[in-house]
């Protein structure tokens, strides 16, 4: 293997997550394996009077814990998560800061909504008290790219900066983004991910007003089950997950614990419908077979795919349809799974956090279930991983991510195995 080789291959090194299933990667990792559900009565406000009355919220985080309390206040909680996610991921991966050219350290992070909270709230305040009682750091707080900002100030790093928004494709396409800085030459670091806390009244209305999501409030641990016959929509998540992806070079300089390395990335547009999937999957079959052609593997290569998985009638059928497609008969070989019954959907969050999935279970050789698969749907007939974790090696492992207003995007990962 040449220096270029080497300077051009990207590998992932950190992980760190603030999820309904815990506040730490291996606490939202061990959820996954154990298909503990993240789902329950939404608690952030009173839903009494909405369709929809569940949700998968982050539980027990006190942004103090993990910041200045000045600081959290001026924020909003989708970059709180993104602050303390990103702390974790750069302390998992062993990085020492202080010892890096920080202009070679960047922050790319993606939200779907950014600080809608904080929006919402300041828009009360002029309404009930005035312009004069808006806060001034209302527009810092909202944009979607506050987080990755932020976190760059945080972390002291001045390196590639700007964020994805992509819908719920968002962090599948931020992290295969950073990916391409990387394999350029623009940067030798990159801290990844995305964030979302889009839990509030008015997106559990909005979503309702569309059928999108989930009502079954008698048993919201059962309520998202993907590729089920009997699922009904989704449901809204919240939360972070941050990687820190590296070239290969720097990561062996520095004797880094490589998670998986980073080989491939496609995205593409459906071009059909703002809401619907186009129904053959078409968009889908786009962005997989370019991420398979960029990783230079064959589709019976891949092991494990972590769906998108969404629990809604047009997206798991339409999702089936074009894995048949690109892997033929390697498709009924293939595991499929969702951690989205477990998750919930985190919207911008939700590709970060699954590609966080697909690197642990590359490392570890095991594949996370989709829960509450009860009943088999004819339109959706593979292997997807039922009600419990199935401990096997994998090699290769692909993730999808597709998002309203018709976003493609697929990662791929590979077993790290030191060569």
């Amino acid at each position: 293997m040449n220096r270029d080789d080497i300077a051009r291959r990207v590998v992932i090194t950190g992980l760190g997550s603030i999820s309904p299933l815990g506040l730490s990667a291996p606490e939202t990792w061990e959820g996954m394996i154990q298909g503990r559900s993240g789902v329950a009565r939404i608690t952030l406000f009173d839903p009494s009077d909405y369709k929809t009355q569940i949700a998968a919220e982050v539980k027990g985080f006190d942004p103090k814990d993990f910041m200045d309390g000045k600081l959290a206040r001026r924020i909003d909680r989708f970059t709180q998560f993104a602050i303390a996610a990103s702390r974790e991921a750069v302390a998992d991966a062993g990085l020492d800061l202080s010892k890096e050219d920080i202009y070679r350290v960047g922050v790319l992070l993606g939200s779907g909504v950014g600080g809608i909270g904080t929006l919402l709230k300041q828009q009360g305040i002029l309404e009930r008290r005035g312009p004069r009682r808006v806060s001034p750091f209302l527009i810092t707080a909202m944009t979607p790219d506050a987080a990755s900002g932020q976190v760059a100030i945080d972390l002291g790093v001045r390196g590639p900066n700007f964020a994805v928004v992509s819908a719920c494709a968002t962090g599948s396409g931020v992290l295969g983004e950073a990916s391409e800085i990387l394999r350029r030459g623009d940067a030798d670091v990159m801290v990844a991910g995305g964030s979302e806390a889009c839990i509030l009244p008015i997106t559990i209305a909005g979503f309702d007003i569309i059928g999108g999501i989930s009502s079954r409030n008698d048993e919201p641990e059962k309520a998202s089950r993907p590729f089920d016959l009997d699922r009904d929509g989704f449901i809204l998540g919240e939360g972070a997950a941050i990687l820190v992806l590296e070239t290969l070079d720097h990561a062996m300089k520095r004797g880094a614990r490589i998670y998986a390395e980073f080989i491939g990335y496609g995205v593409s547009a459906d071009a059909y419908h703002m809401i619907a999937p186009e129904p053959e999957g078409k968009g889908a079959v786009a962005s997989m077979k370019m991420a398979l052609r960029k990783a230079g593997i064959r589709p019976e290569d891949v092991d494990y795919i972590n769906a998108h998985g969404t629990s809604t009638p047009l997206n798991d059928k339409s999702e089936t349809a074009a894995i048949k497609e690109v892997f033929g008969n390697h498709a009924y070989r293939l595991m499929v799974s969702s951690t989205k019954s477990v998750t919930g959907h985190m919207l911008g969050a939700t590709g970060a956090t699954e590609a966080l999935a697909c690197a642990m279970a590359l490392y570890e050789g095991i594949v996370p279930p989709t829960m509450n698969y009860e009943t088999p749907d004819p339109d959706c007939d593979l292997d997807y991983v039922p009600n419990k974790a199935r401990k096997v090696p994998i090699r290769i492992a692909l993730s999808n991510s597709f998002g309203l207003g018709g976003h493609d995007a697929t990662i791929i990962l590979r077993r790290w195995e030191g060569d």
